[in-house]
């Protein structure tokens, strides 16, 4: 990496993957290139950085790649990340992830490894760094920028949860998947007139749950903004069962939402990097919870469950329309500011224009569901009123 011209540019994908993170790694390493820059694709993520082993004789190609136009053109259509990710965070690694090679000095339980990734970043003689994620992964890109590290971030959660911007990459797709595969599951809720409840993602945003429901594709929702009463969910499904010739309803169920009284349920009580339990069977809960309060609300008779979690089929596969010109326009703003030789800036959509401000929105905030906006907590399901001058998916705005 030695030859250089203006400078090297490095960019990675860390925590889930989504549709729309290859189209923007194209973007970007194609404009990059055209603009005089070489471009290294960082590998898994933070990993990649924190693995590298300083040897030109090392085979680092696990942990780094030069990206040239060919290698992007092949994987800008696709979904997913052909760089991969990880949920590593380097300001908190534990000891068993520590690289071999850096055992001897890193040996803590919990370690800071900034100063390798500053050292392997500066080893790789890389001018400005890229990072795509969500507020995690992009925490730790506001922990280097203070550091002094140069950073022009892009927003990416199928969440839509980052602070500071009205679209995350992945939102739409994700969106646009729900929506399909609720249209697709009625079919055979109808045929059995039973209750149809889908599990979503949404830890603590409840976006992927409401913006299906407000397009038609569920009666009710439930998300992690509001603790929910199960019996008030019986009731409004029985309620749209009976007015549905078909004889089903449907609720999106999202993977935080909490019962009154309740807490977040959770697969085990193992944590990643950042300190997340993995979420998991709220809508088995849920089910099993309607089948047996149903007969009280439906003149004694029990009602029966269709439950799907629709987990990664919603992230998978190729990006839609929206997440392919996103990712696009998001790639050569973040180049734009470079060539302006503007750093510490996060890209965004804002009120359905492009921006950016600065990168420590990340850390400073939330950004959830305004429920009192946007959430009819006796309704279990979005209003329905005030969409002039709204952005485009309605209550993403802060």
């Amino acid at each position: 990496m030695t030859n250089k011209t203006k400078g090297i540019i490095a960019i990675l994908t860390g925590g889930g993957d989504v549709p729309g993170l290859n189209p923007a790694i194209r973007a970007i390493t194609i404009r990059a290139i055209r603009e005089g820059y070489k471009v290294i694709g960082l590998r898994r993520g933070w990993a990649g950085i924190v693995e590298m082993v300083q040897d030109k004789k090392y085979d680092n190609s696990n942990n780094f790649i030069e990206l040239t136009e060919d290698i992007v053109n092949k994987a800008g259509r696709t979904g997913g990340t052909f760089l991969h990710s990880s949920r590593t965070r380097p300001s908190h690694l534990p000891k068993a992830n520590v690289p071999e090679h850096l055992k001897s000095k890193y040996n803590n339980e919990i370690n800071d490894m900034t100063e390798v990734v500053l050292n392997n970043l500066s080893w790789l003689q890389v001018d400005y760094l890229i990072p795509i994620g969500g507020d995690d992964t992009l925490s730790y890109a506001v922990r280097l920028y203070k550091e002094g590290f140069k950073v022009v971030a892009i927003p990416k959660t199928m969440d839509n949860d980052v602070p500071g911007t009205d679209y995350c990459i992945g939102f739409s797709t994700c969106v646009t998947r729900t929506i399909n595969m609720t249209n697709t599951l009625r079919t055979s809720a109808g045929s059995h007139e039973r209750f149809l409840v889908l599990e979503v993602f949404g830890r603590y945003a409840g976006y992927t749950a409401m913006l299906p429901t407000m397009a038609g594709s569920a009666n009710r929702c439930v998300i992690p903004e509001y603790k929910f009463d199960i019996e008030r969910l019986t009731e409004l499904l029985v309620e749209d069962r009976y007015k549905n010739p078909s004889k089903y309803s449907v609720v999106l169920v999202s993977e935080g939402a909490m019962f009154k009284g309740g807490d977040m349920i959770f697969k085990d009580a193992e944590k990643d990097q950042y300190g997340h339990a993995k979420l998991g069977g709220i809508g088995e809960v849920v089910s099993a919870k309607l089948k047996e309060l149903s007969p009280k609300f439906n003149n004694g008779k029990r009602v029966n469950v269709i439950n799907q979690k629709l987990g990664y089929l919603v992230r998978g596969g190729d990006p839609d329309a929206i997440d392919s010109i996103v990712p696009m326009a998001y790639g050569n703003l973040a180049l734009d500011l470079i060539l302006e030789g503007v750093h510490g800036r996060l890209v965004v959509l804002k009120n359905g224009r492009y921006d950016n401000v600065p990168v420590d929105v990340v850390t400073s905030k939330s950004k959830i569901v305004n429920v009192e906006k946007f959430y009819n907590t006796d309704r279990l399901r979005p209003y329905y009123k005030s969409f002039e001058m709204n952005p485009l998916f309605i209550m993403t705005s802060e």
